[in-house]
């Protein structure tokens, strides 16, 4: 009779959990004050409090109580993992431009570009850094500042290099136009026009461009939503075609937010080392790693320069400074004449803030706050869309970041949905620019960075009527197809 009670009281605190009465982060009635409301024993509630522990929902503080897991154990399933495809040629430039060009319509619920939300933005902070550098160095701040960049912001990025676990000398940083600049230059000095290089699948947008317009090819590798690149398929690829780098995320990738295990880290760079390519590290969210610490960027297993590591503080600091930076010594050279005929440098001004608010000590604060703030985030997200999606839809569950990939079932088109959603003022960014082939039109990304409020619910909710038409129109489309078949 007692395992029945607690598995009864067990589940009643569950599905409050998954309709948001008890909200991530937030503390469960103590087991004293759910004895006296339910009327049974400590122990009893304590055996219900085990089974919710297990299952992944709540845990214990000590000398505190139990809280709402910030990551909730879900019941939708991740996304298959993609097939390989052969190598092509990128075409899909002018739909991601003119998805972007409509994402950015004024007033529209931003749930499309993984941008943060300026209420996750140390903007103060910034401010005053800004107007004490343009105060009392304006000399400096408005003139030119050359490649490889700001000596001091490249010893502060040198420092934060130790939290992704890799020893970096300053002199091996080189300060870019936000992370973009740095894939861009890192892919220039490895490759020629007509080469192929192979990336993750689905990958981020902007590396889709890129390559267009640096005239590669692409080999797309399967990735898997909780462990990253799947290593068995990129050795088949590196075997059949003459791949010359690899441009991947092993942290909270783009747009899946898979995390590479420590141990397939380690096996990666070896594999390339071994065949002496390169591998394009872009490590953009890796500061938002909820396990901060714990988990490590590829070079950190970079033991014969393997890696070129590119990353930016568009995610965490701002993105309008456009200041990012990429780390290498194989390719500096090359990569500093680049820029120099080019760019030159990032902004002097940004540069030199970034560095004067880096040194300042309030970053690693600021990172706390907002790493648990995506983490919410993320968790309402996730409940929102298993609530309000149709049954089938899988989601995926980011170990850091603020995006949330989404696969609809039904044989839904995203780009149809994209369309739709903008006509009530929601964005989104459909699954077709994340991959030049066809197979994930029927996913979307979903950005987090942005808090969650009733405006925010509303749009999840209205997302998921969206997508419930378009599943009952693409049947009914089915059946009739049939039908006249069979007439």
């Amino acid at each position: 009779m007692t395992s029945l009670l607690y598995q009864k009281i067990a589940r009643q605190l569950a599905e409050d959990i998954q309709k948001g009465v008890y909200r991530p982060g937030e503390r469960v009635p103590s087991v004293r004050k759910l004895s006296t409301q339910k009327g049974v024993s400590h122990a009893t509630v304590l055996q219900a409090y085990a089974t919710l522990e297990d299952q992944g929902l709540i845990h214990a503080r000590p000398q505190s109580g139990y809280y709402v897991h910030q990551t909730p154990a879900l019941t939708a399933p991740t996304p298959q993992i993609a097939r390989v495809e052969a190598p092509y040629a990128v075409t899909r430039s002018s739909i991601i431009t003119e998805i972007l060009s409509q994402a950015r319509r004024e007033g529209a619920i931003p749930l499309g570009a993984a941008v943060p939300s300026s209420e996750y933005l140390p903007l103060r902070a910034l401010h005053q850094q800004m107007s004490k550098v343009t105060r009392f160095h304006s000399q400096k701040a408005f003139s030119y500042t050359f490649s490889p960049g700001f000596e001091p912001l490249r010893r502060q990025v040198a420092i934060r290099m130790r939290d992704a676990g890799a020893m970096v000398d300053p002199a091996n940083v080189v300060i870019t136009n936000g992370c973009v600049e740095a894939l861009q230059l890192s892919l220039r000095a490895v490759t020629r026009p007509g080469d192929l290089i192979a990336t993750e699948s689905p990958s981020y947008y902007g590396l889709v461009q890129l390559c267009q317009l640096l005239d590669l090819k692409v080999v797309e590798i399967p990735t898997d939503p909780d462990s990253g690149l799947s290593l068995e398929a990129l050795q088949r690829a590196l075997d059949k075609w003459p791949i010359k780098a690899l441009v991947m995320t092993a942290r909270a990738g783009n747009p899946m937010g898979a995390t590479m295990p420590e141990a397939r880290q380690r096996k990666l760079v070896a594999m390339m080392a071994q065949r002496q390519l390169t591998i394009i590290e872009d490590d953009i969210y890796g500061e938002l790693m909820f396990d901060h610490g714990q988990s490590k960027a590829l070079k950190a297993y970079d033991c014969s320069d393997t890696v070129i590591y590119c990353s930016s503080f568009s995610k965490t600091i701002s993105p309008g400074v456009r200041t990012g930076w990429l780390v290498t010594r194989r390719y500096q050279e090359a990569i500093e004449q680049l820029q120099t005929f080019t760019t030159l440098s990032a902004c002097s001004v940004s540069q030199m803030a970034v560095a004067a608010y880096l040194e300042n000590g309030g970053y690693d604060r600021h990172l706390r706050h907002i790493r648990q703030e995506y983490c919410k985030n993320l968790s309402q997200f996730q409940l929102a869309v298993q609530q309000y999606f149709p049954e089938g839809t899988q989601i995926t569950r980011p170990k850091g970041g603020f995006i949330l990939w989404v696969s609809l079932p039904g044989g839904v088109d995203t780009l149809t949905l994209f369309n739709r959603a903008m006509a009530h003022n929601i964005s989104i960014a459909p699954g077709v620019v994340f991959s030049n082939s066809d197979q994930f039109n029927h996913c979307l990304r979903l950005n987090c960075g942005i808090p969650w409020n009733r405006a925010t619910e509303q749009a999840v909710m209205t997302l998921g009527v969206l997508a419930r038409q378009l599943i009952l129109e693409t049947e009914q489309s089915r059946v009739e197809s049939q039908r006249k078949i069979a007439i």
